[in-house]
């Protein structure tokens, strides 16, 4: 319910999302989750609980932490989305068993599976605009995080990357 509004948080740096999308990349089979589902066994579901363990137990895998990412917020943000889950009462989808990043579009869309953010920017967006990772970072970290993270993606947005010259200059 609130994946997308803690991905700025646990995956906050640019270069985080260059994993998090559902196409196969150059040919590669990639279990990035790029997609808000869960699933028992499907290694492209954004949170997987694996049919392992005890019967009363289970482990859960939120699959799309960046494993650079600030692990004392990324556990605040986790834990609060959880408890607001539980308090809240939210009602649990249907899981996702099949490869997402294999449906179409419009079938993504009917099964009510969103886009997790493409980049930082979009992150930044949404976590702007949630109430939750507010009240969890608090307010000084949380103008904090967003300020200093728009720094960090209008830097990066500025530069020329040498895929760019490859790419384009020829054609000039």
């Amino acid at each position: 319910m609130h994946a997308r509004e803690f991905t700025a948080v646990t995956n906050q740096w640019v270069n985080s999302y260059k994993r998090l999308f559902g196409a196969p990349l150059d040919g590669r089979i990639t279990e990035s989750p790029a997609y808000v589902c869960w699933g028992h066994l499907n290694r492209s579901a954004l949170v997987r609980v694996p049919a392992y363990g005890k019967a009363n137990s289970a482990r859960v895998e939120v699959r799309s932490i960046d494993s650079a990412c600030n692990p004392y917020l990324t556990f605040a943000v986790l834990l609060a989305a959880g408890l607001r889950g539980i308090e809240k009462g939210y009602e649990l989808p249907a899981g996702a068993e099949d490869d997402v990043s294999a449906l179409t579009e419009a079938e993504r869309r009917a099964m009510g599976f969103t886009d997790l953010p493409h980049n930082l920017s979009d992150a930044l967006r949404v976590m702007e605009t949630s109430e939750l990772i507010a009240e969890t970072l608090g307010e000084h970290v949380f103008d904090f995080f967003l300020k200093n993270k728009r720094a960090e993606w209008e830097d990066f947005r500025s530069q020329v990357t040498p895929y760019e010259r490859m790419r384009y200059l020829p054609s000039l």
